[in-house]
């Protein structure tokens, strides 16, 4: 197929979800599939050298065989996962090129060695594929809307997974070298430019009122699992530059000494810097004071009003130097401050006629000049290249991954991935809708770009990759996860069993408090709450909880599989003001410190049997206590010499030949301070170890009232 001239009709737009007459949409699905096919073939055109096929374009990725191949096993990886078929094409191409390389740092070097198919092969290879997906697609049961659970699903996410893929392919032949690739007219690039610095438009700063911003996806198009959720955002009034900025605009910062200048970089853009031995964008080839522009198949003369191309770290120091040559603000929008810039522009992919900016392949095949465009006030609101943001990628508040692609999002909720937003002119499909969430990790190249802003929103940087740890994950998915087998959340049944037994509600201490659920349960009927563990590891999880962080962390389902999960306060209706009653601290059970303040509630959940001297904590903890303060005690009394030498065991061991039960060794020893106030009660849990393993035992609960 050959790409649309400028000026001519668009090419074919996302399909909707939703529909009169089920077959017309499986004509359309089909028709959608074969469109993309055909164009993700046509940008191998560009490749003049089979050197082209096989050499890195960088030592971050594979060579772009892989890319060739990888979109069409996707789709019979997915239809298998799906059980929408049963047999594979060619299980060595699909295992080979199952998985591509997930650039997390610029040194992140791919040394594997790999014996890739011939490119003839992988034509044949990928003709048998294309078969068998339309064969799929002409029989698989279809009913409207389309949903998640729809076998049309899996095709719409092999559709616009190649559709990433032909951006970032794209990206890679930019960077070959230049004698391996080759200009096509079904790849045109745009004719205007201005090649004098001095008739660049200057860019200007426009005032752009606040408001609320509610995200989530709700239009009828597909969508990846970043998308669906919500979150509500109060923007701040803020001023946006006009234009993107230009390679002239960002030729000022250059010849300013802006790569030599450490004061505009951040620590991790200096180790880019430093690494990358940057001294100018990495499309810019020859000398710094007279590039030229390196396109996809070809160089140029500078286009100086064209966008700048940039990576993250390169756009964040050009708006640092901005701010000292204005005394501004200066600085890259927030998603919310984007989204509400993307309030000026009508409409969204699936009905535009024509794009309202260079996006979807609708006019050429390069980048165009930053006014050439106007939607509402400003220009390049969306197309003609991504535009970075500060914000780092994360779910919406009830984001939820999809089973068949479990790591689309989730390995980018870290910290280190910015999102980018807008689309480029090769952004088609779910990449050209408005409710569109990519990120790239901030040294990373796209077709991408920068409008600056002055704002006073500052971003809030953490890095916050995935627990992994396989007890701080257990104990978190234990205390905030799933219940399962019909046993309810074990930290709040306690909670519970103590609230109805304590009249006073002044102080609690939670020891043993693990990741903290008990205490948040605890400080909605305490005025005080103390959360105390011996582990720094639990007590950290609990005080970013505190401080209204999400908490992610991984599970195990089976070898090396596992299922992504997120800690949120508010799933639980819990949030600030339980927060600002408790106070997490470290420490040891059997060394507790003297207490200025005494409890009306201690509760020491699971503790007892994982404690080397328990007689200790329960001689300490009485004198914790207020007279009439309540002591609860629960434990499954799983005794093991590993945690508590046998000596020191309260019971579960035979005394002058009679057997004594931890039971009756904590009536003896607590009868002088305490009365007992309840009969005990069998109270269960569960703790999932796999997706098939799960350890279910029976807690002991005793409630003790001190005299």
């Amino acid at each position: 197929m050959s790409l649309p001239q400028a000026g001519l009709p668009a090419s074919t737009r996302t399909p909707l979800l939703s529909g009169g007459d089920a077959e017309l949409k499986r004509q359309e699905l089909l028709g959608y599939f074969r469109e993309t096919w055909t164009l993700y073939e046509s940008l191998f055109d560009c490749l003049a050298d089979e050197q082209a096929y096989y050499t890195k374009a960088i030592s971050l990725r594979h060579p772009l065989i892989f890319y060739f191949g990888h979109t069409a096993t996707f789709y019979i990886n997915k239809l298998i996962a799906g059980g929408l078929i049963d047999s594979r094409v060619d299980p060595h191409i699909e295992a080979m090129m199952a998985i591509g390389v997930d650039e997390m740092s610029w040194d992140d070097l791919d040394n594997s060695h790999y014996a890739w198919p011939g490119v003839a092969e992988l034509r044949d290879y990928r003709g048998r594929v294309r078969a068998q997906v339309e064969a799929v697609i002409q029989r698989m049961p279809l009913t409207l809307p389309i949903d998640w659970q729809s076998p049309a699903w899996v095709i719409l996410m092999g559709i616009e997974h190649e559709r990433i893929h032909l951006e970032t392919s794209s990206v890679l032949i930019r960077q070959l070298p230049l004698a391996w690739v080759k200009p096509q007219p079904h790849w045109p690039v745009c004719p205007d430019a201005r090649h004098d610095r001095a008739s660049v438009p200057s860019n200007a700063l426009l005032p752009v009122a606040g408001g609320t911003v509610t995200q989530g996806k709700t239009d009828d198009t597909y969508g990846w699992d970043n998308e669906y959720g919500t979150l509500t955002t109060e923007v701040k009034p803020f001023k946006a530059s006009q234009m993107l900025t230009s390679n002239a605009e960002f030729f000022e910062f250059i010849s300013a000494g802006g790569y030599q200048d450490d004061r505009w970089w951040d620590e991790e853009g200096l180790g880019w810097r430093s690494f990358a031995q940057a001294t100018m964008p990495t499309f810019w080839v020859g000398s710094p004071d007279a590039p030229r522009l390196r396109l996809m198949a070809q160089e140029v003369p500078m286009p100086w009003d064209w966008p700048v191309e940039v990576n993250q770290l390169e756009a964040a120091a050009f708006c640092r130097w901005k701010a000292s040559q204005t005394g501004q603000s200066v600085q890259l929008p927030s998603e919310a401050e984007w989204l509400l810039l993307r309030e000026q522009v009508e409409g969204d992919q699936p009905d535009w006629q024509q794009a309202p900016g260079n996006i979807n392949l609708d006019w050429w095949a390069s980048s165009c000049p930053v006014d050439r465009f106007r939607q509402g006030e400003f220009f390049d609101l969306i197309g003609n290249v991504w535009q970075w943001t500060t914000t780092p990628t994360n779910g919406l508040e009830g984001f939820r991954v999809h089973p068949l692609y479990d790591d689309f999002s989730t390995p980018t909720f870290d910290g280190k991935h910015a999102l980018i937003k807008g689309g480029s002119w090769i952004s088609t499909g779910n990449e050209a809708l408005k409710s569109a969430r990519y990120a790239f990790r901030r040294h990373f190249f796209q077709h991408a770009g920068f409008r600056y802003v002055v704002s006073a929103h500052q971003e809030k940087m953490s890095l916050n990759p995935y627990e992994t740890d396989e007890m701080v994950s257990q104990y978190l998915d234990f205390q905030y996860g799933p219940d399962y087998f019909g046993t309810r959340n074990y930290a709040s049944a306690l909670v519970e069993i103590a609230c109805g037994l304590t009249e006073k509600r002044g102080a609690a201490l939670d020891i043993g408090c693990a990741t903290g659920r008990a205490s948040f349960e605890l400080a909605r009927h305490f005025d005080q709450v103390t959360g105390m563990d011996y582990s720094a590891r639990f007590i950290d999880v609990a005080l970013q909880l505190t401080h209204g962080e999400d908490f992610r962390y991984v599970v195990q389902q089976e070898g090396d599989l596992v299922d992504y999960r997120q800690v949120r306060l508010k799933d639980f209706g819990l949030g600030e003001a339980q927060a600002r009653r408790i106070r997490f601290v470290q420490g040891d059970a059997c060394n507790l410190k003297p207490q200025a303040n005494l409890f009306d509630l201690v509760l020491a959940s699971n503790l007892i049997d994982r404690l080397r001297e328990p007689t200790r904590f329960l001689n300490d903890v009485t004198h914790m206590l207020r007279s009439d303060g309540i002591l609860l005690l629960s434990s499954p009394y799983t005794w093991l010499e590993a945690y508590t030498p046998k000596e020191n065991w309260l019971g579960g061991i035979r005394e002058n030949g009679e057997a004594l039960t931890t039971y009756q060794a904590l009536q003896r020893l607590l009868a002088a301070d305490f009365e007992e106030l309840a009969v005990p009660q069998d109270v269960p849990f569960v703790i999932r170890e796999t997706a098939r393993k799960y350890q279910h035992s029976v807690a002991q609960v005793t409630v003790w009232r001190k005299r």
